[in-house]
Parts: C-alpha cells; structure tokens; sequence
C-alpha cells in the first residue's frame, strides 16, 4: 500500500446559514456556551463574518478552500462542523459518520460528495450512519486523530465515540486504534478527541491532565515509537481550545498550524517556540463560533486527501 501522507493542502468548510446555539448538542459538549442577551440574527451574521476572514486567511497562505453554502432550510445550527459528518481520503473513500444527536444528521449531504466528486476522484463509499440504528457513534475526526503516516488512529471515548464503530473503521481502512479516556476538571468526559489532542508530522498536542495516569503509558509509548515531540497543555488551555488545531500543507510547500486566536493567547512562550521548530502558527480569531459552537478552527475544517481527476 502506498505511504499515505500527513498533510493536506486542500481543506472544505460550510459557510453557515443559521449558525446558533445547539441545546441538543450542548448535552455533552461542556464546551458550548448560550448567550441569550444577544440576537440570534447578530449571532449569525457574525459566525459568517468570522467564517469569511478565516477562508481569506486561509486562501492568503496557499491553503486551497473548497467553500460549499450550508442550504437555508433545515436549519441547521453546527452545520459549519463538517469534519464530524465526512473525511476523504487517499485512496480515494470517503466515509459519512453516525452522529449523536438528531439535528446534526441532517448535515450529510450527497450532493456535496457529488459536487466533490466532480474535482476529485471517489472511488468508495462508506455509510456508517447505519449505526445510529445501534446508538453507536463515531463523530469522523472530532472523534480520531490520525496519523496516517503510521496508520494509527487515536481516540478518546465518549458518548460520541464508540470503541466498536472505532474498531470497525480501522479494520475497513486499515488503522491501527489507540483508545484511552479523557475527562475534564467536573470528572465529565470530553466530547471529542479533537479538542484535547492535535498530531502533527513530527510533534503532538495533548491535554495529558485529562488521562487518567493510568493510561498515560500506552500514549507516551506510542508517540516514542512514531518519533512524536509531545508538547503538553493543561485543562485550561484545553478549555480555550488549545488542542483544536490541525496541520496543513500551502500549495508552495510551507507547514502551517491552524488554530484559534483564543488557543495561541493561551500558550505559554515556551509552548510556542517548542511547535515554532516544527511548524509556523496561523492564529485566527473566530470568538462567536467557538464560544457559541463549542468547537474550534479544527472542527470547521474537513481534510481533503483525495486524488484529483
């Protein structure tokens, strides 16, 4: 099988319709905040802007930026999440995901995989909302880390995350599963993987505060075998969405580490000079999303790994 790489240079993001608070989401996200004081129409009118400046800079950097328009009915209010409904990859799959809640099932779009499809090359499908049937769910790569390079995938269980979908996915794609759990400072577990852990080619971000010691071990071993510098963050940080990142490629070869303004203001300078030797940093500030949503730029990116027609 060919060495599948870590990187992208071509990312899809939804540019929202009626971006909002979810209730239903906010069961197990602890991440979400509701702002009643301000109006819902303001509240998504500045989701969009945010959304906007984030492609600008994006597409400034050579980041290519597939930007589909979420459709005005349903309403959907996470819809600017896509990477927890659909992942493209290498080899030319693409895989749509069994969601917990009711409202976020709507998201998956076919036509979007046509529209794809038109520029790329999709050579498989897999269904695995079929799932949701089961109560079963496994929220794409909110749920998993990747690293493809050395076929793993990491992932702590939630709710959201169950260990046999996650096992399931690795035997159909051929990844190795490393599993663990990840609680926040109430003892309550995090939602998404996505949120406490970021792999790049060469280091890792990881909240190792929220593992309980003694599953620690596995992960440190695994990160020594695949050459990973592990740069840890504490539950604050976590909390302002400092493992929230995701690593890219430009179209003129530089590496970049996409994350939030609120997740590098967190960082502590050494923390920031330790990804510096890997990676250059792309902040980008979007506070209405990420306080509202309870996801960060990572949640707002799907990866697109796959060949081009």
């Amino acid at each position: 099988m060919k060495k599948r790489r870590q990187l992208t240079d071509t990312i899809l993001m939804i540019r929202p319709s009626h971006f909002g608070y979810n209730p239903e989401t906010g069961k197990t996200n602890t991440f979400q905040t509701k702002i009643n004081e301000i109006d819902s129409e303001l509240i998504r009118q500045k989701a969009q802007n945010e959304f906007d400046a984030m492609v600008d800079v994006l597409r400034k950097q050579g980041i290519q930026v597939l930007v589909i328009d979420d459709e005005p009915s349903p309403v959907k209010p996470d819809a600017v999440f896509p990477n927890n409904w659909i992942s493209f990859h290498q080899d030319g799959t693409v895989v749509t995901y069994p969601m917990q809640t009711e409202n976020r099932r709507i998201e998956r779009r076919e036509d979007l995989i046509e529209i794809v499809s038109k520029k790329y090359q999709v050579s498989r499908r897999y269904l695995m909302e079929v799932f949701e049937e089961k109560s079963q769910f496994l929220e794409g790569t909110g749920s998993m880390i990747f690293d493809h390079e050395n076929s793993l995938v990491y992932a702590c269980l939630s709710p959201r995350t169950d260990v046999r979908i996650l096992e399931h996915f690795g035997n159909l794609m051929q990844y190795t599963p490393i599993y663990f759990h990840s609680y926040n400072e109430s003892g309550v577990p995090v939602y998404h993987t996505n949120v406490m852990m970021a792999l790049g080619v060469d280091f890792v971000v990881i909240c190792l505060e929220s593992v309980p010691v003694e599953e620690r071990q596995r992960l440190f071993d695994s990160f020594a075998n695949t050459r990973k510098e592990i740069i840890e963050i504490t539950l604050a940080q976590m909390n302002q969405f400092a493992g929230n990142m995701l690593q890219v490629q430009s179209s003129f070869g530089d590496q970049y580490l996409i994350m939030s303004q609120s997740a590098y203001n967190s960082l502590r300078e050494e923390q920031i000079m330790q990804l510096e030797k890997f990676t250059r940093l792309l902040p980008i500030a979007i506070p209405t999303i990420e306080t509202i949503g309870g996801g960060s730029v990572r949640c707002m990116m799907a990866e697109v790994f796959l060949p081009k027609l």
